[in-house]
């Protein structure tokens, strides 16, 4: 005899909601950025993270919403970390996956600075911005790591690494879609054991080893990313190159946007563009924002 598969509030569109709806009533009124936060996405993220549980997940929206009106990640602005960028460790890429998701190219072996601190922050801004632009309908990114020139000298320290995969797993959960590191070293493998500790087993999951000489590896790799768009530092036929000025201007473009889709008086809140310019030489009229940023 077969058994009925159990039917659980993942499979039923009716139960999802009735759960969005009992967390929204949970976290009571909201008003400012929380309120623009809290969209019904939102919720079901932070209900998926703690499997529609809604006690666990309303603790863990509380949390955020306490973090993000004291760290305000929403303000940082690229003239800020723009130190932090100038080898390119950290980037969005100028392609989407397959999925239409935006993607982080992270490069830790152009690791720049030794600040724990300057390089959460670096993160978090283009987490923030890799949000900002994700496309109508779209909730998570797609991350490739490129490994070239990493060694012990360029590796961040276990406790920033401990401090990152918090900020991740506790205030953008279900962010991640997938991430691939494309060829490790054994060193990395090494370090990769010693924070893996710290995952949740739903992202460990989502973390994929990918070695050339590993053709099924790689084959997973191609069912997420177009080969032309894949640079060939990941096996593609593109060109990864980062120029850094270039960049800092799409930055500060995308920091208008940030400052008028969270309703920041800019005239309070200085935005450059990295090189001590102000916005105002280099950035053009902000384009309508369709996506919500929860």
């Amino acid at each position: 005899m077969f058994l009925r598969r159990k039917h659980t509030q993942k499979d039923d569109p009716e139960q999802r909601d009735s759960k969005v709806s009992e967390l929204r009533a949970a976290i009571g009124p909201l008003s400012g950025r929380s309120s623009k936060y809290c969209t019904d996405a939102c919720l079901r993220r932070y209900l998926e993270a703690r499997n529609w549980n809604v006690d666990k997940a309303k603790t863990m929206l509380e949390e955020t919403l306490k973090w993000r009106s004291t760290y305000k990640p929403e303000e940082i602005r690229w003239h800020e970390v723009a130190h932090e960028g100038e080898t390119g460790k950290v980037s969005r890429a100028n392609f989407h996956d397959l999925q239409g998701r935006t993607v982080l190219i992270m490069r830790p072996g152009m690791q720049n600075t030794t600040s724990g601190e300057d390089n959460i922050r670096h993160l978090v801004y283009l987490l923030e911005n890799a949000v900002m632009n994700l496309a109508e309908g779209q909730e998570q990114m797609s991350w490739l790591m490129d490994f070239t020139g990493f060694s012990l000298n360029t590796n961040i320290s276990i406790k920033t690494s401990r401090d990152i995969i918090h900020i991740l797993q506790s205030h953008y959960p279900e962010r991640l879609a997938i991430a691939f590191l494309y060829n490790p070293p054994k060193i990395f493998e090494a370090f990769y054991k010693a924070t893996r500790y710290f995952l949740d087993p739903k992202t460990v999951q989502k973390v994929k080893f990918v070695y050339p000489k590993n053709k099924d590896s790689v084959e997973l790799m191609k069912a997420y990313f177009d080969v032309e768009n894949l640079p060939s530092e990941f096996g593609g036929t593109g060109t990864l190159k980062y120029d850094h000025e270039e960049f800092s201007r799409l930055m500060v473009q995308d920091d208008v946007k940030t400052a008028k889709f969270w309703g920041i008086d800019e005239k309070h809140h200085h935005i450059g563009d990295g090189n001590g310019h102000s916005s105002a030489e280099v950035a053009p009229q902000p384009a309508p924002i369709a996506q919500q940023a929860s």
